[in-house]
């Protein structure tokens, strides 16, 4: 969708609340695609919301992490059935290992999650994730924010459970909820995932299977260790529907703690300009290179580059147009 004239009725869309615009914006975005004009239309939502819901600070960003066969499908699908219970509407971003032959998402995930094509407030996206990436795809904070702005409360992204690779997460969400179930494995394996280090909140999924009681007494020792922050521990089991309403109100409160710290928002933002300054550079294409040889050669200093790439910035902006 190159012409201007169709992503501005496809933003006219997206503000009448038409379903089929999100999806496709949300194409667009994951694709790399009309990036600025889409972070215009979110910034414009942020500024006039549309409904009750859009700005409203009781929004959340939760990322449902692990290793593979944690059982986080199974998992997301009890909480959306929890938070529409609640009165909640929620979306889903399930990051699926990206196919080989196609360059798509497997879905693997998402048919493990309830079909509810009846209730427009529950929105469910799989999303191809290629290696190298952190276990999320590229642009994933665009996706969320299109999700808020068209007035989800809640946005869980589901990963695909990679390791270290995970820590990418920590940038995204405002709680990371990391699942580890019975006889996965022992406490060094669990250290080298490096997933305790961004954890927020740890369940024991599967609680209901024996050795439960084992692999919580091994996880409070690693994350209780003197001088580290404390990560509440939880057991769940989703199929037997046990601990859910407690886990939500958990990630409730840590939530609301992450939003109120302003350190915590700091980094946020830190990470997101960065992340903003690294793209704009990349877009430019051959006037990178210049860029490059003229800081290389010592025409630029570094003041210098970092102004001509944010003047850049400015004048290819959908406002300075």
């Amino acid at each position: 969708m190159g012409n201007r004239q169709e992503i501005r009725e496809l933003c006219q869309r997206f503000a009448a609340h038409d379903r089929q615009a999100l999806s496709r914006l949300l194409t667009l975005a994951s694709r790399g695609e009309q990036l600025e004009e889409i972070r215009h239309l979110v910034g414009a939502a942020r500024a006039a919301p549309l409904d009750g819901q859009r700005g409203s600070p009781s929004r959340r960003v939760v990322a449902i992490t692990g290793s593979p066969g944690v059982g986080k499908s199974t998992l997301v699908g009890r909480l959306i059935e929890v938070l529409r219970h609640q009165g909640s509407s929620v979306a889903v971003l399930a990051c699926d290992p990206q196919s080989p032959l196609t360059g798509g998402a497997l879905l693997g995930d998402r048919f493990r999650m309830p079909s509810r094509p009846e209730d427009p407030q529950v929105f469910i996206r799989s999303l191809a994730t290629p290696g190298g990436r952190g276990a999320i795809p590229e642009h994933i904070d665009l996706m969320v924010a299109l999700l808020q702005a068209f007035g989800f409360a809640w946005v869980i992204l589901e990963t695909v459970g990679a390791g270290q690779g995970e820590t990418a997460v920590r940038h995204v969400a405002d709680v990371v909820v990391l699942l580890v179930q019975p006889e996965a494995g022992d406490d060094i394996q669990w250290e080298k995932a490096g997933l305790f280090e961004v954890a927020d909140l740890i369940v024991v999924h599967k609680a209901d299977l024996p050795g439960a009681d084992k692999v919580e007494a091994q996880i409070r020792t690693l994350v209780n260790l003197p001088g580290c922050r404390e990560v509440p521990v939880l057991r769940v089991s989703s199929h037997q529907k046990e601990g859910l309403e407690e886990l939500v109100k958990q990630i409730e409160i840590l939530a609301s703690q992450s939003r109120t710290s302003a350190s915590s928002a700091k980094a946020r933002l830190r990470d997101l300009l960065r992340e903003r300054f690294v793209q704009a550079f990349e877009q430019l294409g051959g006037q990178a290179e210049e860029l490059v040889r003229g800081w290389e050669e010592g025409r630029l200093s570094d003041e210098e580059v970092f102004a001509e790439v944010i003047e850049r910035m400015a004048s290819s902006s959908p406002s300075a147009n």
